[in-house]
């Protein structure tokens, strides 16, 4: 074979070798890669409200758990924590339930002494936030639980004394913790006795022109 047979040769299969090696482009690694979960307070609907759920009742853990490290003072540790018990009990029952899951609880005195529970939801065509829902439910019997764990160990090392704020956490959690147990039931049990009544009402007018429908058709007969 000749030299010029040679290059027209290779000149015909160089544009075939490059279109071929054009079909492989490197794959883009960083448009493949999962994006980022947001973080929970992103998909609250309320991002505020879910923080200040948290704040206060991890403020005074730590103040029970730490306050040591920072002063030998017991009745200043004993206010602070009380502080913020309290704030943590008014606003889960006033602010943050209301907002996250739609309900509200309060306790009433009568004049004859005796206590009423009152009650209030949200409209049960509204569903509420997953997040919410699932952090403020979680947060609210998980508190009772750690606060029962720390009255274990301070009646075991007989810190008496520490079980003082221990008591009135789990006294407080707990409260928060049955009102809302109690209106979430009411709740449900509202919901259910509207819809009962609703289809009880659509059967019964269904079953009168049933009814009709049924009298026309012997009467023509």
């Amino acid at each position: 074979m000749s030299n010029i047979d040679r290059q027209t040769l290779l000149s015909d299969a160089a544009p075939m070798a490059g279109s071929q090696f054009q079909q492989f482009q490197p794959m883009d690694v960083e448009s493949q890669q999962p994006e980022p979960t947001p973080s929970i307070f992103k998909q609250s609907s309320h991002p505020v409200a879910l923080i200040f759920h948290f704040l206060f009742r991890t403020g005074a853990l730590v103040v029970y758990l730490l306050a040591n490290f920072f002063t030998s003072s017991f009745v200043l540790t004993f206010v602070i924590a009380m502080l913020l018990l309290a704030f943590d009990f008014w606003t889960v029952k006033n602010v943050t339930g209301r907002l996250l899951v739609g309900l509200r609880w309060w306790n009433e005195v009568q004049e004859d002494g005796t206590n009423v529970w009152v009650f209030e939801s949200r409209d049960q065509t509204r569903i509420p936030n997953g997040v919410d829902s699932r952090m403020f439910w979680y947060s609210l019997y998980a508190t009772p639980i750690v606060w029962l764990f720390f009255a274990l160990i301070a009646i075991i090392r007989f810190n008496f004394q520490w079980l003082l704020i221990v008591g009135v956490a789990i006294v407080l959690s707990g409260a928060n913790l049955m009102g809302y147990m109690k209106c979430d039931k009411d709740a449900k049990q509202k919901w259910s006795g509207l819809a009962a009544s609703a289809f009880g009402s659509n059967s019964g007018i269904l079953g009168m022109l049933g009814g009709n429908l049924v009298g026309r058709m012997f009467n023509r007969g």
